[in-house]
């Protein structure tokens, strides 16, 4: 049974219910116990860590069902992880390659796994492939070259953690090892060799919020603080971890998310969810995307976007990222009751005395898509047109109140308020042009893009997607 090494950094905190326990792969020991320290003295929250292999500390927090903070040495264990439903939300910390760790100066010339197998003197140390994630991807890599059967078998020892590979090597108990390229440099007895079949095997060190966390904001504020640039990152950095860029650190951020108002209803009950778990602020700015587009143009910059139609993304696509479609929204009539008798089909918007609302199409994608749909089916409203909204809700209580006859507006618009049907009937478009799709994209600007992916992933859950269905819209990422 593998080794685990406990530590327990102790806090004057005045709470135990804000204290954290983490479950850390031993292999970031040195900088996780430097910027757990240094947390500590600017928060005052009490850490538990316990040092481990990865696939050792995956078992025992699914034994315990306790803990808030899993971070593993390779993705493969977090993502296992999700599917046993241990961990609801990952953040990549850095990056780590494995290859052959040799006594300073390689006296036995060890270049090669070759070398490792002919030598007859060479003592071998491997990390346990069922404990520890060197290990993991050394029985991977060697079993695919049919090299892992001689090598296991001519190892000395297989050793719980990649720490105590290194340390094997150094107290003379073997002569090379395999272990992660930071591990060795952290040695000034030992040097590293760089092996080709390793070179395109880098791994992603992965910090998972755990699902048993009684603390969820306090532990991803934790996990943010590791995973910032300029906290946690300069740490890593200064023990030659090969970081994955982090966000700025704020203590609570306030981050801004321009967003099409008719989707304002699919996502507002994920980002509530999303701001209370991970304790940020989402500052919403709903608006009709002409609306936004022109207020980015003149200088707004958000962290990030949520368009109600490609084409109004399109017009500020330099400024973010490659967008992600994430739905579909059809246009369709909205009818008063009153007047259902007379409107059946989109021809019937000329019929003489038919008072009809339309989106703005300067101001919103409805308004834009409306004026295209129209010109190609050479409908012509005339004296009709009585009111051009920026936003499609504005036409909906419109026609609730009985102003307007019908408009044409999102199917979300229609539904996403139950009580719209008992004043409004729904007709139907049948045009190919009578669709929207919903894209969302990252501000290149933003100091939170991490943030941002994490906000796009709880946009994109399958609760999300209920949200967005049951108000009309079609799904669209698979």
């Amino acid at each position: 049974m593998p080794v685990i090494i406990g530590v327990n950094i102790l806090f004057n905190n005045k709470s135990v219910k804000d204290d954290l326990t983490f479950y850390c792969a031993a292999g970031l020991r040195l900088p996780i116990e430097e910027i757990v320290k240094d947390y500590e003295n600017e928060y005052g929250i009490k850490i538990n860590i316990q040092f481990g292999g990865s696939g050792t500390l995956l078992a025992n927090l699914e034994a315990s069902a306790k803990g808030d903070l899993y971070l593993a040495a390779d993705s493969s264990y977090t993502n296992l992880a999700s599917e046993k439903g241990l961990v609801i939300e990952t953040i990549p910390i850095c990056e780590l390659k494995a290859g052959l760790v040799v006594k300073k100066g390689n006296p036995l010339k060890l270049k090669s796994l070759k070398d490792c197998l002919d030598s007859d003197s060479a003592r071998i140390a491997l990390a346990n492939p069922e404990a520890a994630s060197v290990g993991k991807l050394t029985k991977n890599v060697l079993t695919q070259l049919n090299l892992w059967d001689p090598l296991s078998k001519k190892s000395l020892v297989m050793k719980p953690t990649v720490n105590e590979v290194a340390n094997s090597i150094k107290v003379d108990a073997a002569d090379v090892g395999i272990v992660w390229d930071v591990i060795a440099s952290q040695y000034d007895e030992l040097d590293f060799v760089n092996l080709d079949e390793f070179n395109s095997k880098t791994r992603t060190v992965t910090l998972g919020l755990l699902e048993s966390s009684n603390n969820k904001p306090n532990a991803m504020k934790f996990a943010r603080y590791l995973s910032s640039i300029d906290k946690g990152q300069k740490a890593l950095s200064k023990y030659g971890y090969k970081i994955i860029e982090g966000d700025k650190w704020e203590d609570k951020p306030n981050v801004v998310l321009f967003t099409g108002a008719m989707l304002n209803p699919a996502i507002k009950q994920s980002m509530e969810k999303f701001e209370e778990r991970e304790g940020v602020k989402i500052s919403v700015v709903p608006n009709g995307c002409g609306i936004l587009v022109s207020q980015m143009k003149a200088g707004a910059r958000p962290d990030a976007y949520f368009s109600c139609d490609l084409s109004f993304m399109d017009d500020v696509q330099e400024m973010f990222s490659s967008p992600v479609t994430v739905s579909q929204n059809d246009m369709i009539i909205l009818v008063n009751k009153k007047a259902s008798d007379r409107i059946s089909k989109i021809d019937d918007l000329t019929k003489p005395g038919i008072r009809v609302g339309l989106a703005h199409p300067e101001k919103s994608a409805l308004g834009a898509l409306t004026v295209n749909l129209l010109n190609s089916l050479e409908i012509k409203l005339g004296d009709n047109l009585e009111l051009n909204s920026a936003t499609g809700d504005f036409l909906v209580n419109k026609l609730r109140a009985g102003s307007l006859d019908a408009g044409i507006v999102y199917k979300s618009n229609a539904l996403a308020n139950p009580t719209t049907l008992d004043d409004c009937v729904i007709v139907e478009i049948n045009s190919p042009l009578a669709t929207a799709l919903q894209p969302f994209a990252i501000g290149l600007e933003s100091n939170q893009k991490n943030l941002m992916e994490r906000l796009f992933k709880s946009f994109t859950s399958e609760m999300a997607r209920s949200d967005f269905e049951k108000i009309g819209f079609k799904w669209m990422i698979k």
